[in-house]
């Protein structure tokens, strides 16, 4: 039976017949690792492959230890005291977190939406307090790179994505705050004691491992109040980047416990 949105209307939701045709049967091959192989990825001999391919799993490993560290430094920003968080920012946030919610769900996850929003809130306070005093700017070439980033992570769809950002002004606004977002916290890095020393393969998927296993937890734990609407994660960048609008938005005194 075709179904009801066949493109021929005439046959839609009547029986078929179809005949088919065999004209070719293949048998599959073990591919033969060598530097045709290699040149067929782009590499210039299998010697170059791997060292592509080395360094690929490199920065994937580093990129993912970096979200990492972005991550616990985040928290411990949390652990900042502000005195005073606008009731104005708290509700605009809530009202995000609710969205798609019917008003009884909305309700009963008012509580844990208010908590989730006044640490979101706080971040991102805390987060502008520290680029200004510190002038950090987004310049138009860091947001057109930050955009050249997001087409190379989606190879035959770069027309898309130009066109979603051209016609979406606050999808660009968003970009410029995870810029700022991640300059601020390269800042922070920076300034900030570390102890630097390199591990192995095994020991970063130890840590990252670990790392998830604490995440699933944690949602886990949050599961009925985000069921119909997902929270954003801390510290949304478009927090982060959003200037507040006068005195009574600005948190009066930033403090560590």
């Amino acid at each position: 039976m075709l179904p009801e949105n066949y493109p021929q209307k005439e046959f839609a939701k009547k029986k078929a017949n179809f005949t088919c045709k065999i004209t070719a049967v293949k048998k599959s091959e073990d591919v033969k690792i060598d530097d045709d192989f290699a040149k067929n990825l782009g590499a210039k001999d299998l010697t170059d492959l791997k060292l592509l391919v080395s360094r690929q799993i490199n920065d994937e490993y580093k990129n993912s230890l970096d979200k990492l560290a972005k991550i616990q430094i985040l928290k411990e920003i949390e652990n900042f005291k502000v005195d005073e968080i606008p009731s104005n920012l708290v509700e605009e946030e809530v009202k995000i977190l609710a969205q798609g919610m019917n008003e009884d769900d909305a309700k009963k996850s008012r509580k844990n939406f208010e908590n989730i929003a006044k640490k979101r809130i706080k971040v991102g306070l805390i987060l502008n307090e520290f680029g200004e005093q510190n002038k950090i700017k987004v310049t138009e070439q860091e947001i057109q790179a930050e955009v050249q980033k997001q087409l190379r992570m989606m190879p035959g769809q770069e027309k898309m994505v130009m066109e979603f950002y051209q016609k979406n002004p606050s999808a660009l606004a968003s970009l410029r705050g995870t810029v700022y977002e991640e300059k601020i916290i390269n800042l922070i890095k920076t300034k900030a004691k570390s102890n630097k020393r390199e591990i192995s393969k095994e020991e970063a998927e130890k840590i990252l491992k670990e790392h998830q296993k604490q995440e699933h937890v944690h949602n886990h734990d949050h599961n009925d109040s985000r069921e119909k609407k997902a929270a954003p994660k801390k510290a949304a960048p478009k927090k982060a980047a959003a200037k507040p609008k006068s005195k009574e938005t600005k948190a009066k005194k930033v403090s560590k416990k």
